[in-house]
């Protein structure tokens, strides 16, 4: 999956490979220090990580994430 998307430095790249009324995927691919907006849709969210590093906040409270690590955003 990290081959269908580009990474760019200073950058936060995106492309949806699926999007549904049930709900879209998305693959993100963040330069250090980037990030997203608050998630707000009718359905869940699932954040994987393919390689790195991140911080997700979900009401708040931040979740660490490693490669091969997840977390679900409920949706809102």
């Amino acid at each position: 999956m990290a081959d269908l998307v580009d990474y760019q430095k200073g950058s936060v790249v995106s492309r949806t490979i699926v999007d549904k009324k049930a709900g879209t995927v998305t693959l993100f691919t963040f330069d250090k220090g980037e990030g997203l907006s608050e998630h707000t849709a009718p359905y869940d969210a699932l954040v994987y990580l393919l390689g790195g590093a991140a911080e997700v906040k979900i009401e708040g409270k931040p979740f660490l994430l490693k490669e091969a690590e997840f977390v679900v955003i409920p949706a809102c």
